[in-house]
């Protein structure tokens, strides 16, 4: 269906793994008008014209959206795409081309632009978390809807174990945990970054959930009732984090 969107041209969509889709904010951003090329390329067979194939250069989009998945921002040597991935946010923030990086792909945004990233020593973060906002947030044309709305009342979900330890020259904190971990930046004019996961609810995180279930037993943490704990704030999730979708089209409308 032809986008609505001022923007004729596409965001371009990298997804990761196949358990780490698009979600609620797929849907939210085309709601507001965008169309998605959504790009898999764990998917492309090697020598192939697959669609899946990351493109050569943004030229033909509007904006980027970066998703998460298990691989580390730092795998390069073991997962091929990740390297021009980082190449496509370099090119994003040169271009002031509107970014969002989700989880690993906040902190490849962060990696990409001279930060680095390395595992959280106090260990795997999962489930509903609280998400204390910077002054600098409440001004953000893209979290500042969400920030200035729902302030320390705001929740995220979380599923990583590595965090942003330095961040790029000239970012801009926009959250950060109060044992110090940066959870959402402005790394360059137009490219954020989010720690969480704005698009999962607690179908999406089912996987996640067996997945880790082993280790999260040994640390004492149950996931069916990490998971029930989502699925019982969904519609909270789903009424904030659709207007960080609302905010990044604004700044899609705003930059094109």
């Amino acid at each position: 269906m032809p986008s609505d969107h001022p923007d004729r041209r596409p965001v371009l969509v990298i997804e990761h793994q196949a358990t780490c889709p698009p979600g609620w904010l797929g849907e939210w951003l085309t709601d507001e008008g965008l169309t998605l090329d959504i790009r898999r390329p764990y998917a492309a067979a090697p020598q192939s014209d697959s669609p899946h194939y990351l493109p050569s250069g943004l030229a033909a989009y509007c904006a980027l959206v970066v998703l998460g998945g298990s691989m580390g921002a730092n795998d390069d040597a073991t997962v091929g795409w990740l390297g021009p991935v980082k190449k496509l946010i370099r090119e994003a923030a040169e271009r002031e081309l509107p970014t969002l990086g989700v989880c690993l792909g906040h902190q490849l945004a962060a990696v990409a632009l001279g930060g680095r990233v390395e595992p959280n020593p106090r260990g795997q973060t999962m489930g509903l978390q609280h998400v204390p906002w910077t002054t600098a947030a409440h001004t953000d044309p893209v979290l500042g809807p969400v920030a200035g709305r729902d302030g320390p009342n705001t929740v995220a979900v979380q599923w990583n174990n590595d965090i942003v330890v330095a961040e790029p020259a000239g970012s801009t904190a926009l959250a950060r945990a109060g044992t110090g971990e940066l959870l959402a930046a402005r790394f360059a004019p137009t490219v954020w970054g989010v720690q969480w996961h704005p698009e999962a609810g607690a179908d999406l995180i089912g996987p996640w959930a067996d997945k880790d279930r082993a280790a999260a037993r040994d640390r004492g943490v149950d996931v069916d009732a990490v998971v029930g704990a989502v699925r019982a704030a969904e519609p909270a999730l789903r009424h904030t984090w659709s207007r960080l979708a609302r905010g990044f089209a604004a700044a899609v409308s705003t930059t094109r």
